[in-house]
């Protein structure tokens, strides 16, 4: 049985809502059709943040979905369907309630009810649901009074849930971080039983969840916790032996700096991630006094960065316009034809919602709940 708290007893204030959700919303409610907004952005509300991105689930299958929003929404994913619901450069992510019965390892498409729905997600913070047009919040899982308390609790056995889906090591240790939340014995001591787990973990996947991390402000401290954990060996093996030098964690803190002084009406922008890809490799890219040929040291500096962020998977562009930043501030200028990659445009280059890429396919690698 849920309980149901008011504005008052939540304190989420309604003017951080972002518009376009609350009018997605609408419409599936106005069609017969529960709908809430759920997940980080309600946990970064109860913490009194404004979120980057707002998320929606709904009783309407992603068909029906897509067919109220016509052009605005594409479905994307093939083991759980999603639908992007699009607003210019923004885009509302869809999803519609999950069933806990069993199902295929390649079809995770089996619909239920909001219950249900709530206990496929992986921490208890990450399990309300926010709904706008009364400004109520639904808990089914207890997750109001770990806030409370300030832990962080995991809806699904220990025993299982890393095992289905390593990543929730990763946001686990974050989300301990960025709320200051304390986890259990048993909660740490699976993290770094089931760390070797991701090895399993697509590149594209790995990818999207270190770009979380740089963009959120408080990449030093969960880069430290990370190798701690034992989990940044399996992350980022090359830059994880590093991982006990203090210059890691001072190049990082200068990148969080830099995402906190960036603001746009209030809301984050995502720095470059080029900039973002420098704080992690530039203490520890070598000079080789030998190669005099600028050329050659360009193409030295890439091949550095390369391994460093190794087995990450930005685009070319991403890792020469980084090797370039790094040579001019060493003094040299690349010469003009040195960079070979183009700057993509839209999902997965710099311009359109960071990470879009990653979560396009990820959502067709995995039907696990997504967290920010």
């Amino acid at each position: 049985v849920a309980k149901v708290y008011s504005q008052q007893e939540h304190g989420i204030d309604p003017s951080l809502i972002d518009s376009d959700a609350v009018s997605v919303i609408e419409r599936l409610v106005s069609r017969g059709y529960e709908s809430y907004i759920v997940g980080g952005a309600v946990r970064d509300l109860i913490l009194g943040r404004v979120p980057k991105d707002f998320d929606v689930a709904t009783a309407a299958s992603p068909r029906v979905v897509h067919n109220m929003f016509g052009r605005r929404s594409m479905i994307i994913g093939r083991r759980f369907k999603i639908v992007h619901v699009v607003f210019g450069k923004k885009i509302i992510e869809v999803t519609t309630f999950r069933s806990l019965e069993d199902h295929a390892d390649d079809n995770d498409n089996v619909f239920g009810t909001i219950e249900e729905d709530c206990r496929r997600r992986d921490y208890s913070i990450n399990s309300l649901y926010y709904n706008p047009l009364d400004c109520t919040v639904i808990d089914f899982t207890g997750a109001m009074e770990d806030f409370r308390k300030k832990r962080l609790v995991s809806l699904i056995p220990l025993n299982k849930t890393f095992i289905e889906d390593p990543v929730r090591m990763v946001r686990g240790v974050k989300y301990s971080v960025t709320t200051g939340f304390s986890m259990s014995l048993a909660l740490r001591r699976s993290i770094k039983k089931y760390a070797p787990l991701l090895q399993n973990v697509s590149t594209s996947r790995m990818t999207e969840e270190i770009n979380k991390i740089l963009s959120c402000g408080m990449s030093s401290p969960i880069f430290k916790a990370l190798y701690d954990f034992g989990l940044l060996s399996y992350m980022l093996p090359c830059l994880a032996v590093y991982g006990r030098y203090p210059q890691l964690y001072e190049s990082l803190q200068k990148l969080d700096t830099k995402v906190n002084e960036t603001t746009d009406d209030a809301r984050r922008k995502s720095l470059p991630k080029a900039i973002m890809y420098l704080s992690l490799v530039n203490p520890f890219i070598a000079d080789n006094p030998d190669m005099t040929d600028v050329r050659e040291v360009f193409q030295d500096t890439l091949r550095q960065t390369k391994v460093l962020l190794s087995p990450m998977t930005p685009p070319r562009f991403e890792l020469e316009s980084t090797s370039v930043m790094h040579m001019r501030m060493r003094g040299i200028n690349v010469p003009k034809g040195s960079v070979k990659g183009k700057k993509r445009n839209g999902p997965g280059g710099q311009s359109g919602r960071s990470g879009q890429s990653g979560r396009s396919s990820r959502s067709s690698r995995s039907g696990q709940s997504k967290t920010v």
